[in-house]
Formats: structure tokens, sequence, C-alpha cells
């Protein structure tokens, strides 16, 4: 049985995470060194997404600029993130859990394009990342703010 309760369904896709990344970040490095010298590290990316969003959300004049560059990093990391979990085993569907903390920077960068999204009126891809979220895992939409 997966740990979502579905006996038929895939097995939750477990990603292995950059250590090395996830601990310049947490050491306070620039999140764009981090991007720079681990492109793959979806956490780096979600770094740079979130930071453009709250850079957006803190000064109007800057707003629409920042959100558009948000979008862009969500975008990276989220597909670097597909990438990852292709090579995971996952094949586009089943548990990505938010409980499994590498799994956290693909899951926060799905986030962060859905609220960039939002707010450029991308109302298509909004709902796209809202279900992606959902059928990862139901708790990561929460746990990101979404909801």
């Amino acid at each position: 049985m997966t740990s979502f309760g579905d006996l038929l369904g895939p097995q939750p896709t477990l990603l292995t995470g950059d250590d090395d990344a996830e601990s310049d970040l947490l050491n306070h490095a620039d999140p764009a060194s981090v991007a720079a010298s681990h492109p793959s590290a979806s956490i780096a990316w979600a770094y740079l997404a979130e930071g453009a969003l709250d850079a957006a959300a803190a000064d109007a004049e800057v707003a629409t600029a920042k959100t558009v560059e948000a979008y862009a990093y969500a975008r990276t990391g989220y597909h670097r993130g597909l990438d990852q979990l292709r090579r995971h085993g996952w094949k586009g569907f089943g548990p990505v859990p938010w409980s499994h903390e590498p799994n956290r920077g693909f899951l926060r960068c799905v986030g962060a394009l859905a609220r960039a999204a939002q707010s450029i009126g991308e109302e298509d891809e909004y709902l796209r990342c809202l279900e992606l979220l959902n059928e990862s895992d139901p708790a990561a939409a929460a746990e990101l703010g979404l909801i």
C-alpha cells in the first residue's frame, strides 16, 4: 500500500536532493550563486522564485518585473525537478510527498509557479499547478499557503 492509501497506485517518488546546495542555502549563501553552482537543484530555484515574489509583494513599482522573474525561476526549477523525478522512476503521475524534504524544492517551485501565474492572469497555468500539487501530495498546496 502506498502512503496515500491507493493499493493500485504507484509508490511515492522520493528524490535524493542536493546536499551541497541545501547546505549552502541553509548557511545563507546567495541563492543565485547556489543556482549557478548547482543548476539542477530545484531548491535553489525555489529560493530565487520565492524571493522575487516577496520583492513583488513589497514594491508595487517592480511588482510586474519581479513576478515575471519569479515565474521564470519557478519554471526552471519545476523543469529541473521533473528531470529528477523521471530519473527516480516517476511516470508523470503518482505521489511526490511533501513530508520527504528533498521533494520540497520541486514542490515549492510548482507552488511559486502557481502564485506567479495567478499574479499575471495565467489562470490555466495556475489551475494546472494546483492540480499537480494536489496529485503529488494533497497537503502540499496547504503547506505552501495556496489554499
